[in-house]
Order: C-alpha cells, then structure tokens, then sequence
C-alpha cells in the first residue's frame, strides 16, 4: 500500500479546526486529504495534548526555555559585574605606576 502525502503543520491544523469547529467530520476530513481516519485523529489528539500542555505549563510557570534565558541573563550579569571590578582594579593598578592621570584631580 502506498504511503499517504506528507501534509504541511498548516494545512494539518487548518483541518484539525475545521473539526473542532464541526465543519467537517473526521472521515470527511480524512477523505478530503486523502489520509486514513486515523492519521487524522492521531493530528487531532497532538492539537489538543499541545494545548493542554501550553495551558498546564502557564499555571506552573516559566517554560523549560524561559528558565534557561533567565539563567543565562544571571550568569552574563554576573559575568558583566567581574568584568567591571577587573576594569576597576587595573585602572587603579595603572595609576599607581604611572601617577595620576592629568584629567584626575
């Protein structure tokens, strides 16, 4: 048996609203893209799972992705702030070598 048409995510969502809305039913749907009632269930059950986990995910808090930018800000502040007190101690250090500089009084 040959292997149905790979359908683009737009055109699969397109069809999964249109079954959620009940413009079509899963078999007219299926016959239309010409796939198996399964598939077209299986892309049903992925719509609605995705949504479910968006939904769980807002009220636990940050996503996965969320949490990994906030730790990589912490650690380029931390970074920054080093970066600022070496600047700071090597001024310092140059001063006391070279004497003060003549816009410092």
């Amino acid at each position: 048996m040959a292997r149905p048409p790979v359908l683009p995510a737009e055109d699969k969502t397109r069809i999964v609203l249109s079954i959620l809305a009940g413009e079509v039913t899963v078999a007219e749907a299926a016959r239309r893209a010409k796939v198996s009632e399964q598939a077209v269930g299986t892309w049903k059950r992925q719509f609605l799972d995705a949504g479910r986990a968006g939904l769980v995910a807002g009220k636990r808090g940050p996503s996965t992705r969320e949490a990994q930018l906030e730790a990589e800000v912490a650690e380029l502040t931390t970074a920054l702030g080093e970066a600022a007190i070496e600047v700071r101690v090597w001024k310092k250090s140059a001063e006391g070598r070279l004497g003060p500089s003549k816009t410092s009084r």
